[in-house]
């Protein structure tokens, strides 16, 4: 399984990011060990606001591009309503993806 993740940081701004191991990955972006991302090493990470499954690493990778390509307003829409198919519809099969409850 994938899971693709997003991250509120200190400054409100929104990471957007994939892994295979959600605990894990959330270990190393909120305790900065070595091999959390550039990003929230600056930006320091808050709070995990959202988790979207997936069976295989082309579909997680699929989502996070098309995440990281939205404003930040759409952003905020699906950390408030978890729903894919509102606002990336369009441009991928949302039914591929099932929320992970945090």
């Amino acid at each position: 399984m994938y899971y693709v993740y997003m991250l509120r940081c200190m400054d409100n701004s929104i990471y957007t990011g994939i892994t295979t191991d959600i605990e894990r990955r959330m270990n190393e972006h909120f305790s900065h060990d070595k091999t959390y991302a550039k990003y929230t090493g600056t930006h320091h990470a808050k709070k995990l606001e959202c988790v979207w499954q997936t069976e295989n690493r082309a579909l997680a990778s699929k989502l996070e591009y098309h995440i990281k390509t939205l404003k930040k307003q759409q952003k905020e829409k699906l950390i408030k309503d978890h729903k894919l198919n509102e606002v990336l519809s369009e441009k991928i099969e949302t039914d591929k993806y099932c929320v992970k409850e945090v």
